[in-house]
């Protein structure tokens, strides 16, 4: 059999693909390896994976064997399924790919597949497949994309014991929707039946929309603000991050509240010592120029970036970007473009990476008295902004922060 790792990536070339039938049908044929964990399934346009970060690190503290599953990955595919603190064994890793894809085969051969599944989801039933032989207790699950039909929607009580919304934005609107309310309804779609929701702060069309399903759901429904988790230490740096802290308090003290045992202790350590890079993410090297790796990949991530650096930096730093096509980047390079002093736009290594002479245009119409260099090659891209400035910025997209890690490292 060819290599399991190649035949995964393999799988990217069918792209997004919405729906819950294919996981439905390679789950049972899996037998069910979601039902044998209780899990947390948050949702977000931003703060979601910081969340995850956050209620998995207090779960631990708290004595539990707790799997967690994010996407994207930054450096390596093992990052996204994170077992008691560390990403999952490649010998695992490889087993799994190896036992799903023979499911798999067999369904497609007998008709119980109809089409090839996606990369996503697949792999999100590697995931459940890896935490269930790992015997694990509880499981935070990131949403992919949106939520409704989402492959990591799957899991279903009594086995889901909390749902979370952390944020509503613009984002992926050829798939969510148009409108605030239209994208708030897709990530409605995980709220469960009777099953406790914590919502972070939401413009009022997307909280009434929220606040409409859960009611026909009867879910109830708690508010979390920053000022929930006020005199607490926050260890991921931005003022948005004590939203997320409070969205991950409230999580947790609902877990408590349903038999998973979460002393403050416990949360207080979750909150202060997450496992999360690429969010405010500074790596210095050994020479001494340094980089801020942010993962601020729509409107409302590069405004909390902004408001960072206008808070924080005395100067104005370069900044190094690349974008997906289907990124707003007229919306991120309006918040973004004024808090730093020259943009180096680049190419991210993914298929769906924007043109950089397009870039360069979207940039030029919003600021058109910015220095702006073109630089393809992304080792390229990072010495330029480091000969106008030892220390630099790097955002846009997270693909391109998993190729600055690869090549530069740091800590």
């Amino acid at each position: 059999m060819s290599d399991p790792l190649a035949w995964l990536f393999a799988l990217e070339q069918f792209g997004i693909k919405f729906g819950l039938d294919n996981i439905t049908t390679i789950a049972a044929a899996l037998g069910h390896p979601e039902r044998a964990f209780r899990s947390v399934h948050i949702a977000g346009t931003n703060g979601k994976g910081s969340v995850t970060a956050m209620v998995d690190a207090a779960l631990r503290a708290a004595g539990h064997r707790v799997a967690r599953y994010t996407s994207p990955h930054l450096v390596d595919l093992s990052e996204r399924f994170v077992i008691d603190g560390r990403p999952v064994e490649r010998h695992a890793l490889a087993a799994a790919i190896e036992d799903v894809r023979e499911v798999i085969d067999r369904l497609r051969a007998g008709g119980g597949l109809d089409v090839q599944p996606t990369f996503f989801e697949v792999t999100t039933a590697i995931g459940f497949e890896l935490f269930r032989r790992a015997g694990v207790e509880v499981a935070v699950l990131e949403v992919g994309l949106g939520g409704r039909l989402d492959a990591t929607n799957v899991v279903s009580p009594p086995e889901v014991i909390a749902t979370a919304i952390t944020s509503i934005a613009f984002d992926h609107q050829l798939y969510l929707g148009s409108t605030l309310r239209e994208i708030a309804l897709e990530k409605a779609g995980i709220i469960k039946a009777r099953v406790p929701l914590v919502v972070g702060p939401l413009e009022p069309e997307a909280s009434r929309a929220i606040e409409q399903v859960a009611a026909s759901r009867q879910a109830p429904i708690t508010h979390a603000a920053a000022a929930d988790c006020a005199g607490m230490a926050v260890g991921l740096a931005g003022d948005h991050q004590r939203a997320n802290a409070a969205v991950a308090l409230r999580l947790l003290q609902l877990l408590d509240e349903r038999g998973i045992r979460v002393p403050a202790a416990a949360i207080a350590a979750g909150l202060a010592h997450p496992q999360w890079p690429g969010r405010l993410d500074v790596r210095r090297l050994p020479d001494g120029r340094e980089l801020l790796l942010d993962a601020a990949h729509n409107p409302a991530g590069a405004a909390a970036l902004a408001s960072y650096l206008e808070r924080e930096s005395g100067d104005r730093r370069p900044l190094v970007f690349a974008a997906m096509r289907d990124k707003d980047v007229t919306g991120m390079f309006a918040a973004l473009l004024p808090a730093i002093g020259s943009l180096v736009i680049t190419r991210a290594s993914n298929a769906r990476a924007a043109d950089p002479e397009w870039l360069a245009q979207q940039a030029r119409a919003v600021a058109p008295a910015l220095p702006i260099a073109i630089v393809p090659e992304l080792g390229d891209a990072l010495d330029a902004a480091w000969r106008a400035a030892p220390r630099i910025v790097v955002a846009g997209s997270i693909f391109l922060l998993g190729d600055v890690i690869k090549r530069v490292g740091g800590s």
